[in-house]
């Protein structure tokens, strides 16, 4: 998938097949929407194209506005995102800013400058609750009209459900926020993950219980940083790491800001996802120089929550609880088999 930022680059093609979203942890819904963009890309000899934004609008009038909770919970990274249109076969990826210049745009701007001139669209579809322009001025039914007079096709698809339940990022968001992964995982029709470089952290994990039986490596961790202040999930998960070794590496992790840490260490009081491998044979994790993993990419599924974030009083208290996440989370993957 070619990916841009913006409309000014000569690799974008001269015309396509579009639509337009968010797409927010490129869920089943979404995936059944690019799934019908492909094919009408396909039939009409052009490519599929998703346009999408970063940060999301909701996140830009949140800043505007100064008011933080109407910022919605991300689901995904861009990186993530990006990575799952890719896996649906989409051509190519505009990202756009959102910023006053485009929410200030009139409907018809939008589609003079945004579909045509942009984007070249010969066909656009959208969800049934697309809208567009300045204060959501712009509907279905005006797309629709500019298409007839301009010479592009606009189709609109309904809501996708799921024994029932309307698939949505609001329901993701939902599922997330309760712990319910099962859930999520139906809704997102694969297990949440979070995927990324390696990247360095405190590297205090690997002296928390150093001393314990069987610990003389601590509770070395593998961090990823969630690049949005406010992510969908949080707490204490079993998890499996995919891209270190031939198999996964079952393991726990922490999503979250560490209340137990203070908050101006190499943290800086972001989200992180710090997850610990049960298992760390070098022979396992071939061609890291010393077992390190620093720089390389790997996807975490968070599968189980264990429970939400703890605040420990001490260093001793922290290792202890580490510890006994690492029981539960084993009992888990024991009684999954």
């Amino acid at each position: 998938m070619n990916i841009f930022r913006g409309f000014l680059h000569p690799g974008i093609a001269p015309a396509c097949a579009v639509t337009i979203g968010n797409f927010d942890g490129v869920h089943r819904g979404h995936q059944a929407m690019l799934a019908l963009l492909k094919n009408e890309a396909r039939h009409r000899g052009l490519p599929s194209c998703v346009m999408t934004f970063e940060p999301h609008p909701r996140d830009y009038f949140a800043r505007i506005t100064q008011k933080p909770e109407l910022a919605p919970a991300r689901i995904a990274t861009l990186r993530d995102k990006l990575l799952e249109l890719a896996n649906c076969g989409v051509d190519q990826c505009i990202v756009l800013p959102f910023d006053a210049a485009f929410a200030g745009q009139s409907p018809d701007n939008f589609i003079q400058h945004v579909l045509l001139k942009g984007l070249g669209a010969k066909y656009v579809l959208v969800g049934d609750d697309f809208r567009f322009g300045a204060k959501r001025a712009g509907d279905y039914a005006m797309l629709d009209a500019a298409g007839q007079s301009l010479g592009f096709d606009v189709a609109r698809m309904l809501s996708y459900e799921v024994h029932g339940l309307r698939v949505s990022s609001s329901a993701v968001r939902d599922a997330l926020s309760q712990g319910r992964m099962d859930d999520a995982a139906r809704l997102l029709g694969r297990p949440y993950s979070i995927s990324g470089h390696v990247v360095h952290g405190r590297k205090l994990g690997r002296e928390l219980g150093a001393t314990a039986p069987g610990k003389g490596d601590g509770f070395r961790t593998l961090n990823l940083r969630f690049s949005h202040w406010k992510s969908a999930a949080s707490g204490i998960f079993a998890v499996e790491v995919h891209g270190l070794a031939p198999t996964p590496l079952r393991g726990v992790a922490n999503l979250g800001i560490r209340p137990s840490l203070d908050p101006s260490d190499a943290n800086g009081g972001r989200v992180l996802l710090e997850t610990h491998a049960f298992d760390w044979p070098e022979s396992m994790v071939a061609g890291l120089p010393g077992g390190e993993a620093y720089g390389k990419i790997v996807r975490v599924d968070l599968l189980h929550k264990l429970h939400d974030e703890l605040k420990y009083d001490s260093l001793d208290a922290l290792t202890q609880g580490i510890a006994r996440d690492c029981d539960d989370a084993r009992t888990w993957f024991t009684a999954r088999i």
